[in-house]
């Protein structure tokens, strides 16, 4: 692993159910890709190969589109160490989850 991403899905839409859908939608795929993840209550953590992940936060906006919104937009934040160790999302959080 060296890269890990949080991403926080924004789709246009009328309503927070409808909001919630296609967000649900969204992290049903990042569940599907096999990757560790964490979701939070703005964003999505994933971690594993930037590649991989980059791949990921593009078909995120992708999935929102198919699931029915017109417009998303997206914020991203990476972190990537192609020859160093990047924290786990375990390192970053689970302490604050005992």
């Amino acid at each position: 692993m060296n890269a890990n991403v949080a991403i926080q899905v924004l789709p246009h839409v009328a309503t927070d159910e409808e909001t919630v859908r296609i967000v649900d939608e969204v992290i049903a795929y990042i569940k599907s890709t096999g990757l560790t993840y964490y979701v939070g209550p703005c964003e999505t953590s994933i971690e594993g190969d930037y590649e991989e992940l980059m791949e990921i936060v593009k078909n995120c906006q992708k999935i929102a589109i198919q699931a029915g919104c017109k417009k998303v937009a997206s914020y991203v934040k990476i972190t990537y160490a192609p020859e160093e160790k990047v924290l786990t999302i375990d390192e970053k959080v689970t302490k604050h989850h005992q």
